[in-house]
């Protein structure tokens, strides 16, 4: 197992040494996952649960009742 981990990592390695276009695409994807998941995130994903609840059994009690009666009312149309 050791020794694949090695040469995986050898491998990718003297991959991404060789690479000119690559590199910039790379940094392109990360900074990207990094807006799409940390700033957006940030500002328009707010924590609801935590600012209207303040027990886990609270936050438990309303993620279940929305998860149900929402799913009852897709039964419901159908």
């Amino acid at each position: 197992m050791l020794k694949f981990l090695g040469d995986s990592y050898t491998f990718y390695r003297n991959g991404f040494a060789g690479m000119l276009l690559g590199k910039k695409l790379w940094k392109i994807i990360i900074i990207k996952l990094f807006v799409m998941f940390v700033i957006l995130k940030l500002f328009f994903f707010p924590n609801y649960l935590n600012t209207k609840f303040h027990t886990d059994e609270a936050k438990g009690n309303y993620v279940l009742e929305q998860i149900t009666r929402n799913a009852s009312l897709g039964f419901a149309q159908k």
